[in-house]
């Protein structure tokens, strides 16, 4: 077969996604060291191999390349990086300033696997339980069956903050903190708009889960989040182009943009870390791949538990870990990977664990068929069965990974939902100035769009 008829194949072969159908549950942490030694180091890939991996990874990725897509991409199998492709310029617009190896990428929703396995990390630490309720870790949390364990894995019953605090009679001039999603959710006890009334009752997707962590990280650890991430992931592993966006970060984080070219302006979400707002290159996320996959930062008990499956979301398709999305395959297969989208950023990170091989693509322009990137999984493994024609998040990932859009542009919500007008608590963060710049963009007051089936 030509290598040509190779690359249609892994093309055209379609995935089947069907989940275990049973959630585990994480154990406690062992007082004692239950570490795995590291792995023996895989063979190394022979010239023929490599060769063969890179060329179907380049024709796979030609017509991404020779399209819209602004951004960048990195293949890699067994310590060797195999694909490795950057396009595009920090302004797509203008044509200005080359994307190059530190361009770092706001990760969206990818963020949440730090912002979870710093939790983990503490819990490793024995400096707290994810079996506790949150109220133990953040004063004044009023839903004392929520545990930090349902905030992990998206079964806490709250409801997304980027709806219910995106709407009339909140005050959007200011800038939104974790702090404030908190003291939102202790002022308005009850509200069916936040809660659902039953924690671990279903899945629901949800940045407040994340953003709830980020504290309790800050309280445990005493360091804010940016600093924790930074101490504890970041300068040990050499990640020297990530870092957590704060607001002196303005000067130095990449805008994002519209399909049509219009960079998204900073609103008052802008600033809320923990579900979001980690910025990082595809060679540094590598580094964070190779080290989870190490055996030295993280029990393998703790690692058990991370990837485990608790949603039930989609049977037959799709479940969640704790910061993880996955595929449970019925040959035995598991594919660990998360999406982001937050305004114009569109980010894929997926991790073949049998393999160990990994796929990162990073884009900065609303570029949706970034996602087909999980695609090329098969180039390594038996991921999609040779059935049917499902696939798995190959358009739009979930609603909740992303906000609405300024007016006049796009909704990126699927749906918000229908929810009681609750009395408006005062934010205390203020702009330090109005209509402060954030690389060329201002704060802007968004109104809500309207939502989309």
């Amino acid at each position: 077969m030509t290598m040509k008829g190779i690359g249609y194949l892994v093309l055209s072969v379609t995935l089947v996604v069907i989940s275990c159908g049973q959630a585990q549950t994480a154990k406690n942490v062992p007082k004692v060291d239950t570490m795995a030694p590291a792995p023996v180091t895989a063979p190394a890939l022979t010239g023929p191999e490599q060769e063969r991996y890179t060329a179907m990874a380049t024709h796979f990725f030609d017509p991404m390349l020779a399209g819209r897509f602004n951004g960048s991409i990195l293949v890699a199998k067994d310590g060797i990086i195999l694909f490795e492709k950057y396009k595009g310029f920090r302004n797509p617009v203008r044509h200005q300033d080359s994307i190059t190896a530190h361009t770092a990428f706001h990760l969206a929703s990818v963020s949440k696997t730090f912002t979870a396995m710093a939790t983990l990390k503490l819990w490793q630490e024995g400096k707290l339980d994810i079996h506790d309720p949150v109220s133990k870790y953040l004063a004044g949390f009023p839903y004392h069956d929520v545990t930090v364990e349902t905030l992990l894995n998206h079964r806490s019953g709250l409801h997304n903050y980027v709806h219910y605090m995106d709407k009339p009679g909140v005050n959007k001039h200011i800038f939104l903190h974790n702090a404030d999603v908190l003291q939102y959710i202790i002022d308005h006890p009850g509200a069916r708009e936040i809660f659902s009334g039953r924690a671990d009752r279903h899945f629901e997707y949800s940045n407040t889960n994340y953003a709830l962590l980020a504290l309790i990280i800050e309280k445990v650890s005493g360091m804010p989040y940016p600093e924790y991430l930074a101490k504890t992931f970041f300068q040990p592993l050499g990640m020297q182009d990530t870092y957590v966006y704060t607001a002196p970060d303005s000067g130095r984080s990449m805008d994002s943009y519209y399909q049509t070219g219009r960079p998204f302006r900073l609103e008052f979400l802008d600033q809320v870390y923990g579900d979001k707002n980690v910025y990082s290159t595809v060679r540094d996320m590598y580094k964070w791949d190779q080290a989870l996959r190490s055996g030295q930062m993280f029990s393998k008990g703790v690692l058990d538990s991370a990837y485990a499956g608790y949603s039930f979301e989609k049977p037959g398709q799709r479940n969640y870990g704790l910061g993880w999305r996955m595929l449970m395959i019925p040959n035995g297969k598991k594919l660990i990977y998360h999406n982001g989208w937050w305004h114009g950023n569109r980010t894929v990170f997926v991790r073949m664990m049998d393999e160990d091989a990994t796929i990162i693509a990073l884009s900065n322009n609303d570029y949706k068929n970034v996602y087909t990137a999980k695609r090329l999984c098969d180039l390594f493994g038996d991921y999609r069965q040779g059935q049917g024609h499902t696939n798995f998040d190959e358009g739009e990932p979930d609603p909740a990974d992303s906000t609405g859009g300024v007016a006049g542009e796009p909704p990126h919500e699927e749906k918000k939902p229908v929810a009681p007008t609750v009395a408006h608590t005062h934010l205390h963060h203020h702009v330090a100035r109005r209509g402060a710049s954030h690389s060329g963009r201002r704060l802007v007051h968004k109104k809500k769009p309207a939502a989309t089936a």
